[in-house]
């Protein structure tokens, strides 16, 4: 157990921090799936329009800590990939 108040303060913080993470990780994870899903679905429209709105959430998440630079990297360009397949 802590037994500094800074300790403590961290513990409180942390648990704050897990929660925000924790939805972020959530959104983009969500935003992911609905491009894989209308990649899926041929729809060329509908998958260029979901991998547009995909890309800011991905770079949100790792300009807030939350994704890897290199995963979102690589999941983009998978996307994008398959997309450009898609023609």
């Amino acid at each position: 157990m802590a037994n500094t108040p800074q300790a403590k303060k961290r513990i409180r913080r942390n648990e704050r921090r897990a929660e925000v993470n924790g939805a972020r990780v959530s959104r983009i994870r969500t935003f992911v799936k609905k491009a894989e899903a209308a990649l899926a679905s041929g729809d060329k429209a509908a998958a260029t329009a979901a991998v547009a709105a995909m890309q800011p959430e991905l770079a949100r998440g790792v300009a807030k800590g939350v994704v890897h630079k290199n995963t979102a990297a690589r999941k983009f360009s998978r996307l994008t990939k398959r997309l450009s397949a898609l023609a």
